[in-house]
């Protein structure tokens, strides 16, 4: 029995459209092979649509996104003079991405800091450190925090300018996240990191308190606490030591940064944003605004978003490894983007356009 899945296209700024393009290509390459057909249609999201429609996420995209099976976002933004031309409340991060977690409860972002063992040279870590490769996946809160908590900027009573910020949790938040982090680290080596900053933040201390309440029914997972300042230093001294990574918002952001940085790229890291009902599915990374239109952009955080959307929203997960094994050969056979260049000086640089047609090359190839 054929399957068809209603997939939301929100191709955003910068070199958003672009790399959508070749996921595009990828997700058609799949619709109608087997019992699977992907529909889709393209809706104005970021600060291209507040300048088209008054609103970075117009009426029309939330129709769209609330009919659709599940979404796939390209990067938003604009460069600094463009971006401050859009009220600060309707920039999109602020007026289109929050929004968008909020609406459909993606309270769990699983970020996959993974560079095979092949291509660890694109790594700028040492060799010695990272010679079998780095398969981390870090987890984080998407729907709490300072992200979410009211916010203020005033003056007090002697004219001196403040800003406040409120970060706030609650158990529920944090609880539902934990539980989908104990459920991956069982599928994986059995081993949790959970980040945190308990000895300053009371936040923190609720967050440990109720992942002990969680433990208790994942026996067989063992957890390893650790402040989130020292886990910047080992992620880059010790990447290998971790498996799966949970934390809060905040830190989950910063954090995923330096794990695109110690894999060479965060060209590399694509995302699953999870809710209950609906996922979406988005490129760790910006914008580029300064590359868009000059076919630079390292497509393979969008295509692997594909590969994402297919295994969390779908279950098809052969077909989501043949679309990893299809990015990884580009590179075996002797490619490589723009933006690890300098990682790899002997290989042949491609664009983006001539990524995305590799990997349906090798899509094909592996298909018949």
């Amino acid at each position: 029995m054929t399957t068809e899945h209603k997939i939301a296209l929100l191709p955003g700024d910068g070199i958003g459209p672009e790399v959508l393009t070749e996921a595009r290509k990828v997700l058609s390459f799949f619709s109608g092979r087997g019992d699977h057909i992907f529909s889709v249609e393209e809706a104005p999201f970021g600060a291209n649509a507040y300048f088209d429609h008054g609103n970075p996420f117009p009426k029309q995209t939330v129709a769209v996104c609330d009919q659709a099976d599940a979404i796939l976002k390209a990067p938003v933004g604009l460069a600094y003079d463009e971006a401050v031309k859009i009220p600060v409340d309707m920039q999109p991060e602020r007026g289109a991405v929050l929004p968008l977690r909020k609406r459909f409860n993606t309270y769990a972002n699983l970020r996959p800091i993974h560079l095979p063992a092949p291509l660890a040279r694109f790594s700028p870590l040492k060799s010695s450190i990272v010679a079998n490769g780095i398969d981390i996946v870090l987890i984080r809160e998407l729907l709490g925090g300072l992200y979410f908590g009211e916010k203020k900027i005033g003056k007090d009573e002697n004219g001196i300018r403040y800003a406040e910020e409120i970060l706030i949790y609650d158990e529920i938040q944090i609880r539902q996240v934990l539980t989908a982090a104990f459920e991956i680290a069982a599928t994986r080596n059995g081993v949790l990191h959970n980040i945190h900053k308990a000895n300053i933040l009371k936040s923190s201390v609720l967050w440990n308190e109720i992942l002990e309440e969680v433990s208790s029914d994942f026996p067989d997972v063992t957890v390893v606490n650790m402040l989130v300042d020292a886990a910047t230093t080992h992620m880059c001294l010790n990447p290998t030591q971790f498996s799966t990574m949970v934390m809060e918002n905040m830190f989950g952001d910063i954090l995923s940064d330096l794990g695109g940085g110690i894999i060479g790229s965060l060209g590399f890291m694509p995302s699953a944003c999870v809710g209950p009902e609906k996922s979406y599915f988005e490129p760790s990374h910006g914008s580029a605004p300064d590359i868009a239109g000059k076919n630079l952009a390292n497509p393979y955080s969008m295509i692997g978003s594909v590969a994402m959307m297919l295994q969390y929203s779908f279950d098809m997960n052969d077909e989501a490894e043949s679309i990893w094994q299809a990015m990884q050969k580009v590179f075996d056979d002797g490619f490589t983007t723009p933006d690890l260049s300098s990682l790899s000086p002997d290989s042949e640089v491609v664009g983006t356009i001539e990524f995305g047609d590799k990997v349906i090359e090798n899509l094909e190839l592996d298909s018949n």
